[in-house]
């Protein structure tokens, strides 16, 4: 007999990078590609209605606030990814949306507002990408000639999620009458000021808006340091990681679920989704070919200078036929201000295969930092598949080599795959960015009270 308490199948969940035109630097170049891709509304829908097709979980976009790469060879982040998802939620119905957003250059009472507002209008479909911002072009955007050093960002960083968490619970769930009869609109006694006043921030509140379909957007974190990790174990329900290894994946979930359960939130509280770069061929000397076709056309001072802002070093260190330099020290000038996901990501592939600097971009796909599979859709689905059941990821953020041509590669090839194995959804089950996570609606004040 079976018993109604017993726990649902764990889940593969799919998001989709839309990075412009795709991850390989090149990818703009091929001949089915459109180069105004970038900045072009339509290629984010047409991208985001062909991960709806095939079930994903969600779509996810990157920002800057600055021109941070080589724009004479490579389309930039340049849409306002919050902006750009209302157009998307109004063109989709189920697929999530998760936008990225700064707590450097922002402040907690906008970003609640707007993360609200996407949830409002898509039915309850956003999510927020915490991030911290630690490249001087964005400092100096916004008036500084230096950027805070690593600990002070998360200092900050820690803070502003919880104001913002904060704002989203500041009206009850049935704050809202509407009572035409009574005239009664809203219940004031359920609309709460929030009164914060912290090391970084004063912010009274309440936010200007009802409680967000899924009480909060869901809370995504993307950071490998000690600082990022914890900040991503007190509040991340989904963290996008750049592991290039099964062992090292693994040992970073385990560590991340165990000090989220250390902190009250249960084990299964944070969904890790691996970063993932697909090239896909019939064969899989077809892949190699497109993949070596792709990086071709990619000029090799770009991947060089590409290469070496992810080190934190200058290009001249770098030699095409040696390997990385010895003792490279954390990016940031000797106070590890630099992105520790990402040197620690290509750092770890260079040195554990011995490559070369020119293997090595090879490997990469053009010199960035996610892992990149390359083959057909059997063998990524076979990866895919070992990766998930010996626990080293929940799922994966998906890069496509090119967009959004990889893409219906990987949802023609691989998802039906996946599917057969019974990994993967058929339909969705519901129609929240939470319920395809398989997250709790957080409890709003009332819970709260109830619980103390």
């Amino acid at each position: 007999m079976s018993s109604s308490t017993t726990a649902p199948r764990r889940q593969l969940h799919l998001n989709v990078n839309i990075l412009h035109s795709g991850f390989v630097p090149s990818a703009w170049r091929l001949p089915e590609s459109d180069p105004w891709a970038f900045a072009d509304i339509q290629h984010y829908i047409h991208t985001a209605q062909i991960a709806e097709a095939a079930k994903l979980d969600a779509i996810f976009l990157a920002d800057n606030a600055a021109i941070v790469d080589q724009i004479h060879f490579r389309p930039i982040t340049a849409l306002e990814p919050t902006i750009l998802l209302a157009c998307v939620a109004a063109a989709t119905t189920h697929i999530g949306l998760i936008a990225t957003a700064s707590t450097s250059y922002n402040e907690p009472y906008n970003i609640a507002r707007r993360f609200a507002t996407l949830d409002h209008v898509s039915g309850g479909r956003a999510g927020w990408n915490v991030v911290t911002t630690a490249d001087l072009p964005s400092a100096r955007n916004f008036g500084h000639d230096a950027t805070p050093d690593h600990a002070k960002r998360y200092a900050r960083a820690s803070e502003f999620t919880d104001i913002v968490k904060a704002l989203w619970d500041s009206w009850e769930d049935d704050a809202f009458i509407g009572d035409k009869a009574t005239g009664r609109f809203i219940d004031p006694d359920k609309v709460h000021a929030i009164a914060h006043r912290g090391e970084h921030f004063a912010v009274q509140g309440p936010l200007n808006l009802p409680r967000p379909p899924q009480g909060h957007p869901v809370l995504v974190q993307a950071g490998a340091s000690a600082d990022g990790r914890e900040l991503a174990s007190r509040h991340a329900e989904a963290v996008f990681s750049a592991s290039q290894s099964f062992e090292e994946s693994q040992a970073y979930a385990r560590a991340l679920k165990t000090r989220a359960a250390e902190l009250g939130r249960g084990p299964d509280a944070v969904k890790v989704l691996a970063g993932l770069t697909t090239i896909v061929g019939d064969t899989e000397a077809e892949a190699r070919r497109r993949r070596d076709e792709l990086v071709d056309l990619i000029p090799w001072d770009y991947s060089l200078t590409r290469l070496a802002g992810t080190l934190g070093i200058t290009p001249d260190r770098l030699k095409l036929d040696e390997r990385l330099p010895d003792n490279l020290p954390l990016p940031g000038n000797g106070n590890g201000n630099g992105n520790h996901t990402f040197f620690n990501a290509v750092v770890a592939a260079g040195r554990t295969h011995g490559y070369t600097v020119r293997q090595l971009i090879r490997e990469l796909a053009g010199g960035g930092g996610h892992r990149v599979i390359v083959g057909t859709p059997e063998q990524i689905a076979d990866d895919i598949e070992h990766w998930f059941k010996g626990g080293a990821a929940d799922g994966f953020n998906l890069m496509p080599d090119a967009l959004p041509h990889g893409l219906q590669d990987f949802v023609t090839g691989v998802v039906p795959i996946l599917q057969k194995r019974g990994l993967f959804r058929t339909e969705y089950e519901g129609r929240t960015l939470r319920d395809h996570l398989g997250l709790a609606r957080p409890g709003g004040r009332a819970a709260q009270r109830l619980a103390a």
